[in-house]
């Protein structure tokens, strides 16, 4: 398999091939879990296309805590088989699907109680070492007050008795969502994203494709398929309602997370707290921590949800509870709000898969899937596969996927015992060497070529020097990047990992976008426009006190996609 680079020909060329050729599957939305049915399908050798209304993951997949974990909370419930399926999932990546993204985390728990905590706790954290294998992390250990204090000094000594230390995994989700999609392209998916679903073509009761609106030039076409999968998180219910049914039932609930500078909070581990309705983690995340996250309903705009000033105010208060020196608004670097798609209700003839996820035939040739937690999308992505596989004729191959690497996987670990000479031949220093190699795996090597071609790409973006100029021109060249705004928030986290939330870059990587994707000067100011207007609506939107007005104010500057696309 070569990894196909994502350009405007490939757009092109696979809006072509989509609207030509009868698929096996189309795929409706492109967050992880429709990127993993994508994968899923094509690498069973069925014929499969992938539309997605704006950009790869620019909803919920990327705006989670970033984590690959089981969920400490779900041994409370008993639910050992999600917790193991979920370890299990967080292994693969680590090892064989993604070990360039994935990464161990330590986290630090903290014991306020008796000593019953301590041995309540710590029987949890064993079985969850165990049920995950403890084969690809560090055992977890139980620490005293002075201990869990060197680890991490930030605490207040008054805010614990003792600590258990325990690793879980990380993960960019927007980058491996979109690398998820990259691979099933490269697998020979047509994957085309600002396409948005306008309706359904219906042979009487069937689902046989559907008409797509392309966003980027007003056009429309049709897409036919033996078998169509919604997959599109918080907007399940509309699709379903195209077909005037529905069998899964899905409510949004809002978790906002907070971004500040490491040197804010002196610790060398994570942190998981209690709250009185949940928990919180504190995340290590580069140069950055990452604070989250809340779980309340939303019923507002569902592509851009807001925080508000009192979503903030949570965060702080409930961490600045066990914190040396309280957090402000001042530390705050960036803020970002997602939703999540929780299943409310299934009729009787929807096959539930599990507590977190559902699948079921909404119309006969449409199946819907909602539900689940991003750690498992593998596992939700082949029960959708295969429910759908039953209505295609002959017989259908099992998944493969569990052994199906992503596009920069295979070779990484050799490039990184290689860094040192990489970073020689390059003129680059070895920490930046390492930076690709943490974002891109064995495709660093793409970038580096393209530095040997153009050396002024090997410097870092103003405004933004932890990445590299020549990271925004592969951005559009290679992964599928069509605005500014894809690049700034989710192919890299520029929006969320500065102070003025990538104000000064924005110029400067509109203008290495615009040769890849032929803008003319007129264009480059409308992108640099358009981001300025979403971040300073998003920064007004976080100064209100409740969803109301902060969806009001988020409101205040128009969709990337209307505005170019209108």
């Amino acid at each position: 398999m070569r990894p196909v680079a994502m350009d405007p020909d490939y757009r092109r060329a696979a809006l072509t091939r989509m609207s030509a050729e009868t698929q096996n599957i189309l795929v409706i939305g492109g967050g992880v879990t429709g990127a993993g049915i994508a994968l899923d399908a094509v690498t069973r050798g069925l014929s499969t296309a992938l539309v997605e209304q704006r950009d790869l993951a620019s909803g919920t997949s990327s705006r989670s805590s970033k984590l690959l974990h089981g969920g400490l909370r779900y041994l409370e419930q008993y639910d050992f088989g999600l917790v193991r399926e979920a370890l299990r999932e967080r292994d693969l990546h680590l090892t064989t699907l993604a070990p360039h993204l994935a990464r161990p985390v330590s986290f630090l728990f903290p014991l306020t109680g008796a000593a019953w905590e301590r041995a309540y706790i710590g029987a949890g954290i064993a079985l969850y070492d165990t049920l995950g294998g403890a084969r690809n992390m560090p055992a977890h250990r139980h620490l005293t007050r002075t201990g869990a204090l060197r680890l991490v000094p930030a605490l207040r000594a008054d805010a614990l008795r003792g600590a258990i230390r325990y690793y879980d995994a990380q993960i960019d989700d927007a980058r491996h969502t979109m690398e998820i999609a990259r691979t099933a392209a490269s697998y020979g998916a047509s994957v085309a994203t600002s396409t948005r679903v306008a309706g359904f073509v219906r042979e009487g009761e069937r689902v046989v494709g559907a008409h797509i609106a392309d966003l980027e030039n007003g056009e429309t076409f049709t897409v036919r398929a033996h078998q169509v999968i919604n997959a599109t998180g918080v907007w399940t219910d509309d699709v379903q309602e195209l077909v005037g049914r529905g069998r899964i039932r899905v409510r949004a609930s809002k978790g906002i997370h907070l971004v500040v500078p490491r040197d804010r909070i002196i610790a060398d581990s994570g942190l998981i707290l209690r709250t009185a309705t949940s928990v919180l983690f504190v995340i290590p995340w580069g140069r950055h921590w990452i604070i989250g996250t809340t779980d309340t309903d939303w019923n507002l705009d569902l592509a851009h949800p807001a925080a508000s000033g009192k979503d903030i105010d949570y965060l702080l208060d409930e961490v600045n509870r066990v914190l040396r020196h309280p957090l402000t608004h001042e530390d705050v670097e960036g803020v970002y709000a997602g939703l999540r798609p929780l299943l409310s209700g299934e009729s009787d003839a929807t096959s539930t898969l599990s507590r977190e996820h559902a699948v079921a035939t909404t119309a006969p040739g449409l199946v819907t899937i909602a539900g689940g937690k991003y750690t498992t999308y593998r596992v939700m992505a082949e029960d959708a596969v295969d429910l759908a596989a039953r209505a295609l004729p002959g017989r259908v191959p099992d998944s493969v996927t569990d052994r199906t690497p992503l596009v920069g996987a295979i070779g990484y670990f050799a490039l990184q015992n290689r860094r040192h000479e990489l970073a020689a031949t390059s003129g680059l220093h070895v920490v930046r060497i390492e930076h690709l190699l943490g974002r891109y795996g064995a495709l660093t090597e793409e970038l580096l070529a393209m530095i040997a071609q153009d050396p002024t790409l090997g410097e870092p973006i103003p405004g933004a020097e932890d990445h590299l100029q020549v990271e925004a021109v592969y951005a559009a060249s290679h992964e599928g990047a069509l605005h500014l705004d894809d690049v700034l928030t989710r192919r890299t986290r520029i929006s969320i990992e500065t102070f003025d939330r990538g104000i000064a870059a924005a110029p400067h990587v509109a203008r290495l976008m615009a040769p890849v994707l032929g803008w003319d000067e007129e264009r480059i100011v409308r992108e640099v426009e358009h981001y300025e207007a979403r971040v300073a609506a998003e920064r007004e939107s976080q100064r209100q006190a409740d969803d109301l007005s902060a969806d009001a104010a988020r409101l205040g500057a128009p969709d990337v996609r209307t505005a170019v696309g209108s």
